[in-house]
C-alpha cells in the first residue's frame, strides 16, 4: 500500500511542499490540513468515535465524528465526502462548513477545517480504525472533558465549537452558564 502524500501548508492554507504521512506525524513543525465533521442526530446528540488501539494518534480515545487528512491535491469538500464515506459509510450528505483553527500537540500541528452534518441514518463504521461509535449529549461531553477519555484534538474541537455557537447567539446545548 502506497503511503499518503500530504501538503505542508502556511497558516492560510497555501501549499509549501508535499511530504509523506510518516514525515508529518512526529514533526509538529509541519502544519498540514485536516477535515473534521461534527455529525449530530436530530436530537442534537453528537456522534463520537472511539479510536482503535492500533492508531498512532490518540489510540483508544473518543474523538470527533469524522476526521482525516486532506490528501495532496485534494479539495476540502472532496476530503470531507471521502472521510465521511470511509469512516462511517455516510454517502450523499454535504456538510456545512463552520470554521477553521490550528491544533498543535507534541506529535503534530494541523490546520483543521470543521464541518457540521445532521444525520439519522445507519452508521457502519470502519472497524480497522474505529472500535466504537455512539451519540453523546453535550452535557455528557462536558462531564468527560479533562478526564483522559477524549483525544486532546477533540477537546480542542468541542471548545472551539461551543465558542462558535455562542458567538452566533445560538448557544451550545448545555453550555450556557448565564
Amino acid at each position: 500500500m502506497e503511503e499518503e502524500l500530504i501538503e505542508v501548508v502556511t497558516e492560510e492554507g497555501e501549499v509549501i511542499k508535499v511530504v509523506s504521512r510518516s514525515e508529518i506525524h512526529g514533526d509538529p513543525t509541519l502544519l498540514h490540513k485536516v477535515v473534521h465533521v461534527l455529525v449530530f442526530n436530530s436530537r442534537d446528540e453528537l456522534l463520537l468515535q472511539k479510536r482503535s488501539m492500533s492508531k498512532d494518534v490518540a489510540p483508544g480515545k473518543w474523538d470527533t465524528s469524522v476526521g482525516g487528512h486532506v490528501n495532496a491535491g485534494e479539495s476540502l469538500e472532496d476530503a470531507v465526502l471521502r472521510e465521511m464515506e470511509e469512516e462511517l459509510c455516510i454517502k450523499g450528505d454535504v456538510p456545512q462548513y463552520l470554521y477553521s483553527y490550528i491544533h498543535s500537540n507534541p506529535f503534530e500541528t494541523e490546520l483543521v477545517y470543521t464541518y457540521k452534518s445532521v444525520y439519522d441514518g445507519e452508521i457502519i463504521y470502519q472497524q480497522d480504525e474505529i472500535d466504537e461509535v455512539r451519540p453523546w449529549s453535550m452535557d455528557e461531553i462536558k462531564q468527560n472533558i479533562g478526564s483522559g477519555t477524549m483525544s486532546d484534538n477533540f477537546e480542542h474541537e468541542i471548545e472551539t465549537y461551543v465558542k462558535y455557537k455562542d458567538s452566533r447567539g445560538q448557544g451550545a446545548e448545555g453550555s450556557r452558564t448565564k
